[in-house]
């Protein structure tokens, strides 16, 4: 017998349809109950929540109860980052979905990542960022510099006191619509959260589209120009 991680299981777990389907709306990085999901995956409530069992069970979900319902989220940043990563090798080999609809061109612009923010916008921010020195790639290791956290505090970010310590600060995820890199990690959380407060973008509802203000769109590229 084999050893070691049973990457299979994994796989098959994302590999049903519907299952996939639930995981991705999932990236939205909200908590939705398995009324949501059942639409989302095009099944019934109790077949949804067959699924989210078996989701739970291998580790790729986690499930709450506040009051009547029950609430789902991706287990871990780990996870949201093998998801996009999918997208990716799947966008990359053509496996795309049959029904392109308007809102393709602005998920592609700028959309929620889980909780950072992907699309052109996220990768001309990594980009931009690296460029001028402000993060810096060490092997496999992504550090925010010196110059990077006198950068980010000049927004009005301060990266010493971002939530989840235990997360790695600066972390680059693979973006399924560019095919390049944009920022994930503590720091790619809080620029996000710190872009919507300043009210440059806001998240359209129901989906992960993020959409930026006129003024909004001319502060970002101050901010972050391209290289």
């Amino acid at each position: 017998m084999k050893t070691g991680p049973d990457i299979a299981r994994i796989a098959a777990l994302i590999g049903d349809p519907a299952r996939a389907n639930i995981l991705t709306a999932l990236m939205s990085g909200k908590a939705l109950t398995a009324t949501e999901l059942a639409a989302e995956a095009g099944v019934t409530a109790q077949t949804a929540s067959a699924h989210l069992a078996r989701l739970e069970a291998g580790g790729l979900v986690t499930q709450t109860r506040q009051g009547r319902h029950r609430y789902t989220r991706l287990a871990s940043d780990e996870v949201a980052h093998l998801i996009e990563a999918l997208m990716g090798i799947a966008a990359g080999a053509g496996h795309l979905r049959t029904r392109p609809g308007p809102r393709d061109p602005a998920l592609r612009r700028a959309r929620v990542c889980y909780n950072h923010l992907a699309g052109d916008m996220g990768t001309r921010m990594y980009d931009s960022l690296r460029a001028r020195g402000f993060l810096q790639q060490d092997d496999t290791t992504l550090t925010l510099t010196d110059s990077g956290h006198r950068f980010i505090t000049s927004l009005g970010l301060d990266p010493d006191h971002l939530p989840s310590p235990r997360t790695a600060m600066c972390r680059d995820c693979l973006d399924w619509s560019e095919r390049r890199a944009h920022l994930a990690g503590r720091l790619g959380r809080g620029l996000l959260a710190h872009i919507e407060a300043l009210g440059w973008a806001h998240r359209v509802p129901g989906t992960r589209i993020v959409r930026f203000t006129p003024k909004g769109d001319t502060a970002f590229n101050a901010a972050f120009p391209t290289p």
